[in-house]
């Protein structure tokens, strides 16, 4: 027989942000986690939000909701702004080669008009980055 089997923290973040009607958006850690550019789980899940900023235990680990301006979560898709987030969290000066490879195969699974859309969002650095996988993009279709 099993035990308990308990929703995972993603699926509380969410659970809440669909309650209050907010959209949220891994940051720091949780998404470089999210999108496998690293392997650590954090014990303190950082989530942007445009809800009420707060802070929920669960169980051994924390969830803040940090309020952000809407600019933030204007994405039309995850992808980017998980990719932005974790470009955010490694630093224009500590991003090397196959981060900016792994984060440009990521973005290609998009379609290039919403990453156009995305991109004018991100700060410049960012840009040159979608701008390589929407180059890419193009080259197949």
């Amino acid at each position: 027989m099993g035990g308990k089997v308990y929703p995972t923290i993603d699926e509380v973040a969410h659970a809440i942000a669909n309650r209050d009607r907010a959209r949220i958006l891994p940051t720091g850690s949780y998404a470089l986690n999210t999108i496998t550019l690293s392997s650590q789980v954090p014990t303190k899940v950082v989530y942007l939000t445009d809800g009420t900023p707060r802070i929920i235990k669960v169980r051994k680990q924390t969830i803040l909701f940090k309020l952000t301006t809407s600019r933030n979560l204007s994405v039309k898709v995850n992808l980017s702004g998980l990719a932005i987030q974790a470009l955010k969290s490694i630093g224009k000066d500590n991003l090397i080669n196959p981060e900016i490879e792994k984060i440009v195969k990521i973005l290609q699974n998009e379609s290039a008009s919403n990453l156009t859309h995305d991109k004018d969002l991100a700060q410049v650095w960012f840009a040159k980055i979608f701008d390589i996988a929407i180059k890419k993009l193009q080259k197949f279709y």
